[in-house]
Formats: C-alpha cells, sequence, structure tokens
C-alpha cells in the first residue's frame, strides 16, 4: 500500500511541476593543453580554465548560433547538445534569433544561497566536445569546442540545420510554404508580436490566418500555444487541426501529450507519443518524459522505465519535466529502492524550494525505511 501511494502522489505533481533547473555535465576525455606557469597561476592568456573558474563568479561560458539552411528559424526554440564521447553532457536552447550560450558551472551567490547540483563541472569540462541541434526532419552540422585558453574566442561558430529528405516527421509544415499571401501575412505579424510579447495580438493574428486558410497547420499550432494559456480546450482543437491538416507535422503531439497528461487520459498520451516517435523516432526529452508517463498509466512499466531512462541520457540540464523523478517512480514499482532512492536525491540538489522538494523529501524518507543503511 506505502508503495501504491508513493507512486499515486508522485505521478499527481509530475505532470504539472518542472524539475527544469540546470543540472549535471560529465567530463570529457578532452584535457587542458595548457602549459608553463600561467597554468598553474590561473593568471596569463595560458591560465588554466579549470583554475580560473574557481575565481570567476559567473563561471566561463561559449556561444554560438543556429541557423537552418534555406529557411528561416521556426517559432520555438529550437534543443543544442554537447556531446561527450557519444553522450549527451549538455544541452541548452537556441532563442528565436537562433543564439545559444554553452554555460559553465557557477559559484554559488554571496547574497543568496542557490541549489547546486554536485555534478554541474565547469565549462573547461567540455572541450573537445560535440555540439549539435536538434530539429525534427533536419540533419545538423556539428561543431567542436576547442578553445584552449582563456584568451581564445569563445564563439563557437554556427550550427546549420539542412532539410532531411528521408525524414518522416517535421517541425515545418509543408502547408506553410503552400498558404496564400493574406495568411502568410497575419502569420508574420503574429510572429513578431508574440516575440515581443503582445500575445493576445499574436492570437488575433494567427485566427485570421487559419479563418483565412483553414489547412495552415502552423498556425494552428501556434494558435493552440496561445491559447493553451488561458483554454487548454480549445487548444488542443487547434493541435488536434493541426495534425489533421499534416499529418506529417511533429510539433503538436508534445502538447497534445502535455494536456492529455493534465486531463489523466493517459491513452491519449500514450497515443500522442507514439505518432510523434513514428514521425521523429529520436524524440526529445520531452517527448520521451511524456511516453513514460503514458506507459506507466497505461501499465507497461518495463516499457515506461525504457522511455524514462531515454528522457534523462538525453536531458543532463533536465529541460524536460521531472524526468528523473518519475524514473524513481517506475524503479521503485519495480521494487528497485536502493536506485529510486538514488535518483531521488539527486534530483533534490537542483529542484528549488517548494511543494515538489517536500513531497521529494516524503518520498526520501519513505524510501530510506525500505533501503539499508548505507546505500
Amino acid at each position: 500500500m506505502k508503495l501504491k501511494l508513493f507512486a499515486t502522489a508522485c505521478c499527481g505533481v509530475l505532470v504539472s511541476v518542472s524539475c527544469n533547473l540546470p543540472a549535471q555535465v560529465s567530463p570529457s576525455s578532452a584535457a587542458n593543453a595548457s602549459k608553463g606557469p600561467e597554468a598553474s597561476s590561473g593568471f596569463g592568456k595560458d591560465a588554466n580554465y579549470d583554475q580560473l573558474q574557481t575565481r570567476q563568479r559567473g563561471g566561463i561560458s561559449f556561444m554560438g548560433k543556429v541557423a537552418v539552411d534555406g529557411g528561416a528559424l521556426p517559432w520555438d526554440p529550437i534543443l543544442v547538445t554537447v556531446t561527450c564521447n557519444g553522450k549527451a553532457r549538455y544541452n541548452t536552447q537556441a532563442d528565436s534569433k537562433g543564439a545559444f550560450v554553452i554555460q559553465g558551472s557557477t559559484a554559488n551567490s554571496e547574497i543568496a544561497a542557490q541549489k547546486q547540483d554536485p555534478n554541474h563541472l565547469p565549462a573547461s569540462q567540455l572541450i573537445g566536445c560535440q555540439v549539435h541541434a536538434a530539429l525534427s526532419g533536419y540533419r545538423s552540422s556539428v561543431v567542436t569546442i576547442a578553445n584552449l585558453n582563456i584568451m581564445d574566442n569563445p564563439d563557437i561558430g554556427t550550427i546549420t540545420l539542412h532539410p532531411d529528405e528521408h525524414a518522416a516527421g517535421t517541425a515545418v509544415s509543408a502547408t506553410t510554404a503552400a498558404a496564400p499571401k493574406d495568411a502568410m501575412k497575419k502569420f508574420e505579424s503574429a510572429r513578431g508580436k508574440y516575440f515581443e510579447k503582445n500575445f493576445d495580438g499574436a492570437q488575433h493574428d494567427l485566427e485570421k490566418a487559419v479563418q483565412i486558410d483553414p489547412k495552415f497547420a502552423e498556425a494552428w499550432y501556434q494558435l493552440g500555444k496561445l491559447q493553451q494559456r488561458t483554454r487548454p480546450q480549445d487548444a488542443l482543437v487547434s493541435y488536434q487541426k493541426a495534425v489533421a491538416a499534416d499529418p506529417q507535422f511533429v510539433s503538436p503531439y508534445e502538447p497534445i501529450a502535455e494536456l492529455a497528461a493534465l486531463q489523466k487520459n493517459w491513452q491519449q498520451v500514450a497515443d500522442a507519443t507514439a505518432q510523434s516517435l513514428k514521425l521523429d523516432p529520436e524524440g526529445s526529452p520531452q517527448i520521451w518524459y511524456y511516453d513514460a508517463l503514458g506507459k506507466l498509466n497505461t501499465g507497461k512499466n518495463d516499457a515506461a522505465e525504457e522511455s524514462a531512462k531515454k528522457s534523462l541520457a538525453m536531458d543532463p540540464q533536465h529541460l524536460a519535466p521531472n524526468d528523473e523523478q518519475l524514473l524513481a517512480v517506475i524503479e521503485a514499482n519495480h521494487g528497485d529502492y536502493a536506485d529510486a532512492l538514488e535518483h531521488l536525491r539527486n534530483c533534490l540538489t537542483y529542484t528549488p524550494n517548494g511543494p515538489n522538494a517536500d513531497l521529494m523529501k516524503q518520498q526520501i524518507a519513505q524510501l530510506e525505511k525500505m533501503v539499508p543503511a548505507g546505500k
């Protein structure tokens, strides 16, 4: 009974609260090539990054840009991942202009204490690692973080996304190119207002765009995102019209899964993530998270655990909501209490204070009674 209550209580929070603070990046095999007195002193053009890191309040960071070959950037943020020896070690998102930052670990504020993931290593550990972007229907070029001393330009260059003609699905709908001129004008106007945070104006323009062209899938999708703020049922209808207009359009499936999870319609969650992964088998941390949540609540525990592990492996910065906490729930259901306890303790290191952190502490206390001391 205790275990059932543990899983039920946790899942009730998982669909609405995010663990989204920066988390861990593990060391790569690359080493700083600096030599000489500067490397040991931490000063000078060849200063060791790790030693400089301890002296800088803001930490070391790298930056770059994402561009789309032959097209404009989508409205949604583009996921950017740093991979070391084939394993995701850091992820971030490109903004509306394609710019992104890879931020090193930072020192705690002397004014306000901050939680820090103990595994969050400095950016120096990412030197020699590769950086790529992810967008459904596109292939990403790869750049390498090659900076060897602090005088190097922190700009690592531009990552280019090229259309993949063999992809089953895409984040950029084919209906956009086919949209009438008047509908496209309203769509572009909405985009400008959206990034100016004039959300009501953007929503009005998108409503006009879909009136002009009811088959304009991206306009329906962006309209759904705006409607989701206050009228989730209307948003769900808009997302469904988006995928009906373009069955290869991947983007609406994640918010469909999110809304279905909030309604505890677990079969709809599972159906939405299954279709998304059919169109884009690589998936995203968020899609794999909702896939795990849907499978857990439809009795597919083993498959749920596999999906949760995929989400966590892709998500070192924990951009997906509570992927590690969900994995702990699944492992507890399997009787793997020691592993569940380890994940919850780690999740607590980067979870902000609040109801979810309090729940996690209760779950940890519950599991500690089931796990022998020292494990």
